[in-house]
């Protein structure tokens, strides 16, 4: 594992691509063995994909979402908003664990 260097975490892509890939893995995974498959591939690929994991400092990591991400699954999948929300709340939560855990922050 590479030292995690919370200044090189601003090119994360450059530095700490395959890490990312991992933690986004591993959350997936987890989230596809625990809620309806078809809602988590949706989050995955139309609203995950867009979006923009930060270091907050001490240990703490945040992820950005694009606009209304609820808009972003139109056409994908069908879900009342207040299971998105939960649901997507859970996931951010499973994947900035992930993030923790993948840099050797928990």
């Amino acid at each position: 594992m590479t030292a995690f260097d919370p200044e090189k975490f601003e090119d994360k892509y450059v530095h700490y691509f395959p890490e990312l890939q991992r933690a986004y893995k591993q959350a997936f995974e987890t989230m596809n063995d625990a809620y309806d498959s078809e809602l988590i591939h949706a989050i995955d690929q139309a609203i995950l994909a867009e979006s923009e994991p930060f270091y907050e400092g001490d240990g703490e990591f945040r992820i950005d979402l694009p606009d209304d991400p609820a808009a972003q699954l139109s056409g994908v999948v069908v879900v009342d908003e207040e299971k998105l929300e939960v649901t997507l709340d859970r996931y951010l939560d499973e994947l900035e664990a992930e993030l923790q855990q993948v840099f050797g922050l928990h």
